[in-house]
């Protein structure tokens, strides 16, 4: 795919309107305050994967409505148990589920305590599965989750999810060996978005590392593709032509680039700049808008520009640079606000 978004200089100044929800932060702290009702830890389990170098855990925490949600836990088997570990919780993408506890093991190879989480309905659609269902039924909706209760923010499948996220770093934070002062959310595209949210729902996270993310700047990706996921909000309007007013009110709620807004995180995205699937405009967009409502404070931001690449970002490569960013706040005293 060719270049067909802003060009690179116009893509770091791109400051878009934004178009926020009056209620926006009162919607969102009471969702979150009622999550967190129930404990948060349901559920911890050994689990025997044949390796040596890492062990892993099976939790399940209570995540949105106390709902049951699936997450692998795992922490370098060099470790002692009382080592506090700074954390990184991982979301994942759109249609994959958290798979096999030997599929992601980076983050704890390197050091760290590391929560997978699973993502509620998903898992079906490539990856190696997942094990957490969603038990809120829906509406008419496009196939796949995006316009699960779309109409109506109260009834968005999107809340759940990212309420769930929140609980993620709840579990994790409560999880023997894990540092909560040093905690950062990781994901690309669906669960970068996720990580996003999370940061602007979460204020005392040490670090979000998003690429590609969904969600974010909605608009603008609906007037520039047709691709799945956003194509599947194409494709329920075209049916439901009288529900955009609906839908458009539910995505203020939803879209990440106004929660980045409130993040007080020190900030690494990755973006390719022929990505179809998430436009580079709109992470650009998020992250020149990132923490400017965080008051005072000023979290330190970067972006990994990525010129030839499409959703697939820099992947290795990326990783390689989100491993240095990552150690450098979290274990060699880099101030992260």
């Amino acid at each position: 795919m060719a270049l067909f978004d802003l060009p690179l200089d116009r893509l770091r100044e791109y400051r878009p309107p934004v178009d926020e929800a009056a209620d926006l932060d009162d919607f969102w702290a009471t969702t979150v305050a009622d999550a967190r009702h129930p404990a948060v830890l349901v559920d911890v389990a050994p689990v025997h994967t044949g390796l040596v170098t890492v062990r892993t855990w099976d939790v399940t925490f209570a995540g949105f409505d106390g709902h049951p949600v699936r997450a692998w836990y795992t922490r370098p088997a060099t470790a002692e148990d009382d080592d506090a570990l700074p954390a990184v919780v991982e979301y994942v993408g759109y249609g994959r589920g958290r798979g096999l506890p030997q599929e992601r093991l980076t983050w704890a190879s390197a050091g760290y305590a590391h929560l997978l989480m699973d993502t509620r309905g998903q898992g079906a659609q490539y990856g190696s599965g997942g094990s957490t269902p969603d038990p809120v039924g829906s509406g008419p909706a496009a196939p796949g989750f995006v316009t699960r209760g779309i109409t109506d923010p109260a009834t968005a499948y999107y809340r759940r999810l990212f309420t769930d996220g929140v609980r993620a770093v709840d579990a994790v934070r409560a999880l023997p060996g894990a540092d909560s002062t040093r905690t950062a959310v990781v994901g690309n595209s669906q669960g970068g978005g996720v990580a996003l949210a999370v940061a602007g729902l979460v204020p005392d996270l040490a670090a979000v590392m998003p690429s590609a993310p969904f969600l974010a700047h909605v608009g603008r990706a609906l007037d520039l593709t047709d691709a799945d996921p956003y194509g599947e909000l194409v494709r329920y309007l075209a049916v439901h032509r009288d529900a955009e007013p609906a839908v458009r009110r539910t995505l203020s709620y939803l879209d990440v680039l106004h929660l980045a807004r409130r993040a007080r995180a020190d900030l690494l995205l990755g973006v390719g700049l022929r990505d179809t699937i998430c436009p580079p405009s709109t992470a650009f967009a998020t992250f020149n808008r990132y923490g400017e409502l965080a008051g005072d404070h000023v979290p330190h931001k970067e972006v990994a520009v990525y010129p030839f690449n499409h959703h697939e970002g820099g992947e290795a490569v990326h990783v390689d640079r989100q491993l240095r960013w990552l150690d450098a706040r979290l274990r060699q005293g880099v101030a992260v606000g």
